[in-house]
């Protein structure tokens, strides 16, 4: 018998409809003669919504606390999806990611997967179970909960398949695969038969909220092959596998917008050796994690530095910030909010020529200033006035032939 994985996301368990749904779906595949592990997220906006709490009480949570907290959403998920699979008729157990071994280091609210023991999982599949387990956690040799980052159930269901050796991780959602572009963005977005690791992962870095980035390293990584399809329609959605000589036929692959970060620029910074490496130094021992970087350099022998950071992590941010710029003599530090990044991916990038030209030229014609950009092999980002973001991503899809036909 194969074994499976599959994940179902919030929107998949919003309500009770939806979990009988998604029961009668997992008991189907059950009955087909797999064996089957399922990784389930918090219901609907659940984690938005224990998030919004633990602002109200403090605008600066203990993150050990939050990790208590915000776990707690995914233990009612699994149980009701048990329940609603006992009734009809199926054999299944919920477990938490504690439950099932997942250790994790110690780094609370965006942990990292060390091990996973899978004995107890071996145990309930023997038995006959359907197994479900709570995503987005795990706990740490000290017995402390933690939790992996927004969409961290993917990482659960990614790292579960492959320490099972399951056939296939399939990603269940509310779209019917991954698209050129948001389908909400742009309204002739075009499904993908498949993509590679490389491409999604870019994607799914660059704000394409299909995957959590760290969960397709996973999967590339062990080559676990991944399909993202809908838990509403049937449909084969998009397989995610290893590059192959057709994709690079096709220039450019997707466009993604991300509208969660935030610019932070440092004035007046000494022009010296080991200047930059200090100020961030400071920034990634505050746990923070930064994105594009440009630096300008001045006529007063200094230079402005500009990067970005999610805003999740802004508050934090900008204290690090300013004790690094306190630090090295630096000047003032500012914040823009209103920012978008638009980028385009594609594997076929390595060996097209006149991509860059074009991107910037359709947003030149349109008006669109760019701020910053930044380039790899297979991808080119630009970081575009917030306002102006939906309308970038527009016009450059428009531009590349990407929508249907």
């Amino acid at each position: 018998m194969a074994l499976i994985v599959q994940k179902f996301g919030g929107s998949s368990v919003a309500d009770v409809k939806r979990i009988k749904r998604v029961a009668k779906r997992v008991v189907e595949t059950k009955r087909k003669g797999n064996r089957l592990v399922v990784v389930v997220s918090a219901l609907g906006d659940t984690t938005d919504g224990l998030l919004e709490l633990a602002d109200a009480v403090t605008d600066r949570p203990d993150e050990r606390e939050m990790d208590m907290l915000l776990a707690t959403g995914e233990q009612a998920s699994v149980a009701l999806l048990a329940m609603a699979i006992h009734k009809l008729g199926a054999k299944a157990i919920s477990f938490t990611g504690p439950q099932v071994g997942i250790l994790t280091d110690k780094m609370h609210t965006k942990a990292r997967i060390l091990d996973i023991n899978t004995s107890r999982i071996d145990r309930a599949l023997r038995d006959g179970n359907i197994v479900i387990v709570a995503g987005f956690q795990g706990k740490t040799e000290t017995e402390e909960i933690t939790t992996l980052g927004r969409g961290g159930s993917d990482l659960t269901a990614v790292a579960l398949a492959k320490a099972l050796h399951a056939k296939q991780c399939e990603i269940y959602t509310d779209v019917d695969g991954i698209y050129t572009a948001d389908p909400k963005i742009v309204s002739d977005a075009r499904k993908l038969d498949a993509v590679s690791y490389d491409e999604i992962l870019e994607l799914a870095s660059l704000g394409a909220q299909v995957m959590q980035s760290r969960s397709i390293e996973v999967g590339k990584k062990f080559n676990v092959p991944i399909r993202v399809r809908s838990s509403i329609r049937r449909s084969k959605g998009t397989l995610i596998t290893k590059e192959n000589p057709k994709m690079e036929d096709v220039m450019v692959s997707g466009v993604a917008l991300n509208e969660n970060e935030a610019k932070i620029t440092i004035f007046k910074v000494p022009d010296k050796p080991g200047v930059a490496a200090k100020i961030f130094k400071t920034i990634a021992d505050h746990g923070i994690n930064v994105d594009m970087i440009i630096q300008n350099k001045t006529q007063t022998n200094t230079t402005d530095i500009s990067f970005t950071v999610f805003k999740s992590e802004l508050k934090r941010a900008m204290d690090a910030v300013w004790k690094a710029s306190r630090a090295v003599g630096a000047g003032q530090v500012v914040c823009d909010q209103n920012i978008a990044k638009v980028s385009i991916v594609g594997v076929g990038m390595r060996s097209h020529t006149g991509v860059a030209s074009k991107v910037f030229g359709v947003l030149a014609k349109h008006k669109i200033n760019i701020e910053m950009i930044s380039t790899s092999e297979i991808k080119i980002s630009c970081v575009v006035s917030g306002k102006k973001g939906k309308q970038a991503v527009r016009v450059i899809h428009r531009e590349f032939g990407l929508g249907r036909k």
